[in-house]
């Protein structure tokens, strides 16, 4: 299965998990006036737009390379990942100002054991989930799965601690809930914004990093028909980049074999190192003041 069936798969369960979770904690924060379990809730409705974002930015940036698009779509991952964010952020918001709300006015909590089912099987559910996408991740880069793979793990914690809460309601510690709602939107706000600065640094084009170009440029320093290098830069095509290098070869080769050894250290570089989608090669005539 190749990595956009996978993240297909990733995308079509989350929704329906937090569908059925949306609904199970919706009904049973109200019936028991947790916020935390509606914070939690709220929660499961964002990973539901989250997983829908993941099936159909995953569904564009599967379409191959065209005459409108020359390097394929594959920053559609990132674009669908930065609305991801950014609906996280808005729910951030929101959780914030209920549970400020909760604090301020004491509100208090009807202890239920159905809450504390409804943890038991969401933490049962997400991390379920998260296993999927950790495994899914192991074998394809992209950050929608990651993305989601961070969610579900979150939820984990999350509602651990919405559990905590639930428990110490019992002894009349109402102040808890409140607390571990604003926990939550901290929770979601941190993640949230790591999510946005990885996919704004991609669609900003952001340099390769340094520790491959470091290992790509040592490789190139030790072809054998290569002199020098005068400069290297890349370009994101989505979880893959372009690498664009200029080297030095021998000035008395003639353009048939500049060309052959271009060639040949295009296909090399782009079969050896995973991040590399193509190679452009300019060659220039070595110069005694460049070797």
């Amino acid at each position: 299965m190749d990595r956009f069936q996978i993240t297909k798969r990733v995308g079509a369960l989350g929704i329906i998990g937090n569908i059925f979770l949306l609904i199970i904690k919706a009904i049973v924060g109200f019936l028991s006036k947790s916020q935390a379990m509606i914070a939690d809730a709220a929660n499961s409705a964002g990973d539901i737009f989250a997983s829908a974002m993941t099936t159909i930015g995953n569904k564009i940036a599967s379409e191959p390379k065209d005459e409108d698009h020359n390097f394929g779509h594959g920053k559609a991952e990132y674009i669908f990942s930065l609305l991801i964010s950014l609906s996280m952020l808005a729910i951030a918001a929101k959780i914030l100002y209920d549970s400020i709300c909760s604090v301020i006015y004491k509100n208090q909590v009807e202890f239920s054991w159905w809450l504390i089912a409804v943890c038991i099987f969401t933490i049962v559910v997400k991390l379920s989930l998260y296993f999927y996408c950790k495994l899914a991740l192991k074998n394809h880069n992209n950050i929608l799965i990651e993305s989601s793979m961070k969610d579900h793990r979150n939820d984990c914690i999350v509602t651990t601690f919405t559990t905590i809460s639930v428990i110490l309601s019992r002894f009349n510690l109402y102040w808890f809930d409140g607390i571990v709602g604003i926990g939550i939107s901290i929770w979601i706000f941190y993640t949230g914004v790591k999510i946005f600065i990885e996919s704004y640094n991609v669609l900003m084009d952001k340099s390769l990093d340094d520790n491959i170009k470091s290992e790509i440029l040592e490789y190139i320093k030790n072809y054998p028909q290569v002199y020098g290098i005068e400069k290297m830069y890349t370009i994101p095509t989505g979880y893959k980049y372009i690498a664009v290098i200029t080297i030095y070869l021998d000035g008395e080769l003639n353009t048939f074999k500049s060309h052959e050894i271009a060639d040949n250290l295009q296909a090399d570089i782009a079969n050896k190192f995973d991040a590399i989608d193509s190679v452009i090669v300019h060659v220039e005539p070595k110069k005694s003041n460049n070797v």
